[in-house]
């Protein structure tokens, strides 16, 4: 799976999360750069992309992002290992 594949795939679960077909995410998007990111959506886009990619992440990986660009490199890496 290439890093453009995963980015659409993310596109689309932030875009059921936060029910809003026309939202554009982008490397440096991140919980400051939407309004209805809050501590909920950010379990359910967590927990939605887990379930899309079969991936699990630890806390401390979580605990270090900082945008949806180190999210979708760290999701690449982890299908990488698999």
């Amino acid at each position: 799976m290439t890093k453009e594949m995963i980015f659409n795939n993310v596109q689309e679960i932030f875009r059921d999360i936060f029910d809003d077909e026309d939202l554009i995410i982008n490397d440096n998007t991140n919980s400051d750069t939407i309004e209805d990111w809050d501590s909920l959506n950010h379990i359910n886009l967590v927990s939605a992309i887990e379930k899309e990619f079969k991936i699990k992440f630890s806390l401390p990986e979580l605990l270090n992002l900082k945008d949806v660009g180190e999210m979708n490199s760290l999701i690449l890496e982890k299908i990488e290992k698999q």
